[in-house]
């Protein structure tokens, strides 16, 4: 389905993914409604394109939700709405869950009320918990290691039952690490950054768990690339890049990139999860097969642009304003 001069609406449109995918849907010139409660987004990540797209300020869990859909006649929904951070749902599960499974079911519905022609429900690939094998494919076993995940999780089964059984043409993405400009989130790739931006010492936790990095514009243009694909209808597929690195290489890549010759790093025990998971690397094999996507930027090209975005921006990320106090010491994912 091309989606070009169509109504796409994106729910958290205003935070890291979304944002970034947001400019790509413009590159493809569809008509993007940006639907966002600006609780971890910002507008700040909309600035350049704030006056070629419609921006609304709401809840997915708002029963008015249907009536934004209706009233835009959109076509398209990316529903990226979450509550994504996993070290806060240690302090609020029950909100992880109304957000991200209660949140995902009224967008769904409201999906089918309006007749949207394709949905994208993101996902993670935290549902599979730690690798049993590698790469990890659609077919992996989910062992959730958090509630995030639990409620991520909830919305897949949502999402992959009301395919059948209302017929909401819903493809479910699960999004391997994604990394880039525009972080709303003290993810590992710009807190060590932070750090880095101070001197070469580092403060970090599980320094041995491996993570598959995809680059934003890469990852955005795979969730284009399965609107588009009709056969994708009703499944899950992952997003990723097929290689994994963990904390440590990324953080001696990141200190190369920023003039370290040597980095210290210190494990603390404060930022070590109650439950971790040790290692994600994506099998992208079927969104291969379903798109011919691949991605095109390498690691250390994405994290050069990344951090030269981080010193453009007066090396701030806008987190790093809206970070609880008692929060602070989980800041790695």
């Amino acid at each position: 389905m091309d989606i070009e001069k169509r109504k796409v609406l994106v729910t958290g449109g205003a935070g890291f993914i979304g944002s970034n995918l947001v400019k790509e849907l413009l590159k493809e010139k569809a008509k993007v409604v940006v639907y966002d409660n600006f609780f971890s987004g910002d507008l700040s990540n909309l600035r350049e394109v704030e006056k070629r797209i419609t921006i609304i300020e709401g809840d997915i869990l708002d029963p008015g939700f249907k009536d934004t859909l209706k009233e835009n006649q959109v076509e398209c929904v990316f529903n990226l709405a979450a509550e994504p951070y996993i070290p806060y749902c240690y302090y609020r599960p029950r909100k992880f869950f109304e957000v991200n499974a209660s949140g995902a079911l009224n967008v769904l519905l409201a999906c089918r009320d309006s007749k949207v022609k394709r949905m994208i429900q993101y996902s993670t690939s935290e549902v599979y918990g730690s690798a049993k094998y590698v790469p990890m494919d659609e077919h992996h076993p989910t062992f959730p290691l958090s509630t995030y995940a639990a409620s991520k999780l909830a919305a897949d089964r949502l999402s992959y039952t009301l395919y059948h059984e209302q017929g909401i043409p819903v493809t479910i993405l699960r999004q391997f690490n994604a990394y880039g400009p525009g972080e709303t989130q003290p993810y590992i790739v710009p807190e060590i950054i932070t750090q880095l931006a101070k001197s070469n010492q580092l403060k970090l936790g599980n320094l041995k768990a491996r993570r598959d990095l995809t680059y934003v514009e890469d990852a955005v243009r795979a969730a284009i690339a399965l609107m588009k694909c009709d056969d994708a209808i009703g499944k899950a597929v992952n997003v990723g890049t097929g290689t994994d690195w963990s904390v440590e290489e990324t953080a001696k890549i990141i200190g190369e990139l920023m003039g370290y010759s040597k980095i210290e790093i210190k494990v603390e025990k404060a930022r070590l999860r109650p439950l971790d998971v040790e290692r994600l690397q994506c099998s992208y094999f079927k969104l291969y097969k379903l798109t011919g996507w691949n991605p095109q930027v390498n690691l250390k090209e994405g994290l050069r642009r990344t951090i030269d975005y981080y010193v453009k921006t007066g090396k701030r990320w806008l987190w790093e304003a809206k970070i609880a106090p008692e929060e602070e010491v989980w800041s790695k994912k």
